[in-house]
């Protein structure tokens, strides 16, 4: 059965191939390589390496696929880096059988980037936009990888559309934006480009973008004093989408109609996004946060740090432990408090034992995402005397894609906001 050698390249020096590889150069008369390899490939004939051979110069994958099946002999076709990582490897496989395969994979243009820029990979996730929509990658941002390595398309402006999906997503911040072309090659260029540079005017047709996670800065310069991004805020590192998003944030910190003086209790706090968030708009106010998440009191110290706002209190428990269990000395004075991150019993037990303490025009808010539970704790508010109004928020935000700009829809929030009559 004759044989199609793929053989991966990280670069034109006969050196780097292995003694097997050169003497396929040596046996096999008929090569295919892309248009941009040719010219080195058949400089190899200076050096013994190639002589009398039929090169085949594929300019596309139908042309290309004709050619090998035209083709009784062995054939060797010449790829980049590993073709069966988001390589010609798939399409072949699809078109051939195993047995008539051989594959000589190069080491990947993610390896040696990461090579380059002595940065560990284990935990990076690959995504092609080469010649594909941004989807699998916008999911990547808006899960927030630790890393992402992207092999893009000269042909969409793929790197402008990279820039301006992590500024609609405030993610500028959050990563490093790593350009790295031609890896490998005589023309190797690899650069940090921060979020405030232009990209360079002269980039390869060869490149990859590396985004990797940053190290917050503990600096609250140049911060908003309201509606504070998402991405400024540590958050969990097995979650790190466990915050309350800004367009939600807004409307609770609205909703609490936050006094100048006054304690505000923010149970189930996670990383703090609210109650910290608060003390900037009311620096007077006194804040206790409470979440039972193993982590979360240094988490919520990190942030506090980060915007330069100290909370009285940072408990790291279950609220449960404090509830008929000399509640009112551990949670004194308190007239505004945001219930989230727990269970609808729990809810509701809380109202129940913290409604003994709020007096007229003390205000609870709760995000809520299910309307089973909207009913049973607005139920629970009217009985102990409660104004109770409902708002449902439900935002879009615009993504930039090759065609334009599309609107991916946020998971709708209830807003259960209760005042004491």
């Amino acid at each position: 059965m004759r044989k199609i050698h793929v053989i991966g390249l990280n670069s034109f020096k006969i050196k780097d191939l292995s003694i097997e590889v050169q003497e396929l150069f040596q046996k096999v008369k008929n090569i295919a390589a892309p248009k941009t390899y040719i010219h080195e490939i058949k400089g190899w004939v200076s050096m013994k390496l190639i002589k009398d051979k039929n090169f085949y110069e594929s300019k596309s994958n139908y042309n290309l696929i004709n050619w090998l099946k035209s083709n009784e002999n062995d054939v060797i076709l010449i790829s980049r880096g590993d073709p069966l990582w988001f390589g010609i490897g798939r399409i072949l496989l699809n078109k051939f059988s195993k047995e008539e395969l051989i594959f000589y994979p190069g080491k990947t243009s993610l390896q040696l980037a990461f090579s380059k820029i002595k940065k560990s990979w284990q935990d990076v996730k690959a995504v092609s936009i080469h010649g594909r929509e941004t989807n699998e990658l916008i999911k990547l941002l808006k899960s927030k990888e630790k890393g992402i390595a992207i092999l893009t398309d000269p042909k969409n402006n793929n790197l402008d559309l990279i820039r301006q999906n992590l500024k609609e997503l405030d993610l500028e911040y959050y990563y490093e934006f790593w350009l790295c072309e031609e890896i490998g090659s005589k023309n190797e260029k690899i650069r940090l480009i921060s979020h405030q540079e232009n990209l360079p005017k002269e980039i390869s047709d060869l490149n990859i973008v590396i985004l990797l996670k940053k190290e917050i800065s503990s600096s609250n310069k140049n911060l908003p004093l309201f509606g504070i991004g998402d991405s400024t805020f540590k958050t969990f590192d097995d979650r790190p989408n466990l915050l309350t998003k800004r367009e939600i944030r807004i409307q609770l910190l609205a909703d609490l109609e936050l006094p100048e003086l006054g304690t505000l209790l923010d149970i189930g706090s996670g990383s703090g996004t609210i109650g910290l968030e608060a003390l900037r708009l009311r620096p007077k106010l006194k804040l206790i946060s409470i979440d039972k998440r193993f982590g979360s009191q240094l988490l919520v110290a990190e942030n506090a740090k980060k915007l330069g706002v100290s909370p009285n209190k940072i408990i790291e428990s279950d609220i449960k432990q404090f509830i008929n269990n000399d509640l009112e000395s551990i949670f004194s004075d308190f007239n505004r408090v945001i219930i989230g991150g727990c269970d609808k019993e729990t809810k509701i037990k809380i109202i129940e034992e913290f409604s003994k303490f709020l007096e007229k025009g003390d205000i609870i808010v709760l995000p809520i995402i299910t309307y089973e539970v909207l009913q049973k704790v607005s139920n629970c508010l009217r009985a102990f005397n409660y104004e109770t109004s409902i708002n449902l928020i439900q935002t879009f935000k615009g993504i930039t894609i090759s065609e334009g700009t599309r609107f991916e829809p946020n998971n709708p929030v209830f807003i259960l906001k209760a005042k004491k009559k």
